[in-house]
């Protein structure tokens, strides 16, 4: 059984539910007489609950192994209660492993944020990926579709697949020259001789929906820019394609 001295150190046990059912009941007979462990165990709790939210976040390699090493130089803030008479100071391991978990807590509760943030993100980007597929198939498939096809004079062939009714285009490469590094493939539609960007070919060979619409165009280019695209065509175009009517 601890003494009325020792059971200012079962805060953080008695939070944790870690004393046995004697000590628990001494310790709340305790309790009830002393404001400061009642304001340390209010704590405790409250830290133990932040790490039962972050326990199902796996944190970053090496995290914990980080944690650890710095135990020896954390040190426990000071409670907030002012104690009528000061118990027995706690061993200084003690302080240090309750600073180190709420340490812990805290970077576990901020990876869990970050987290969910991706996955919020990763949701997103399924969903406009998804949409693009949809309206890909749409183009593809839609009863007026018009097709044509030609040979790139540097190499490879371009496709333009387009639908009026869909108000869609899609652009196939295959066997293109890859690009020079740091430039990429970008599409264009000629709205009454001003190109307007229609999106970036990800690769020298594949199929991707045109961004925007068709319906005003009357042909189509492709062009090497700078990785990212440009507002403008910044070279001549590698392929130019007038627009099925």
């Amino acid at each position: 059984m601890s003494t009325t001295a020792d059971s200012h150190l079962l805060t953080g046990a008695y939070a944790l539910h870690a004393l046995e059912p004697a000590e628990e009941a001494a310790f709340e007979r305790h309790m009830a007489h002393c404001a400061a462990c009642a304001e340390e165990v209010r704590e405790f709790t409250e830290t133990a609950s932040k790490l039962g939210l972050a326990a199902s976040v796996s944190p970053p390699p090496g995290f914990k192994d980080a944690v650890m090493a710095r135990i020896a130089d954390v040190r426990q803030e000071p409670p907030r209660a002012v104690r009528a008479t000061p118990p027995r100071r706690r061993p200084r391991a003690v302080h240090w492993t309750l600073a180190a978990c709420v340490a812990l807590a805290a970077a576990l509760g901020g990876t869990a944020v970050w987290q969910g943030q991706r996955a919020d993100e990763a949701r997103t980007e399924a969903r406009a990926a998804q949409d693009r597929a949809a309206r890909l198939d749409a183009v593809l498939s839609a009863p007026d579709v018009k097709v044509l096809s030609a040979s790139v004079d540097a190499g490879g062939r371009a496709t333009v697949v387009v639908s009026r009714a869909r108000d869609g285009a899609v652009f196939a490469a295959a066997g293109l020259p890859t690009p020079p590094a740091g430039k990429v493939y970008q599409l264009w539609f000629d709205v009454d001789g001003t190109m307007r960007p229609a999106g970036l070919l990800p690769d020298s060979s594949g199929t991707v929906l045109m961004e925007g619409s068709p319906r005003t165009a009357t042909a189509m280019g492709v062009t090497v820019e700078p990785e990212g695209g440009s507002r403008a065509p910044t070279s001549k175009p590698v392929a130019l394609m007038a627009l099925p009517g």
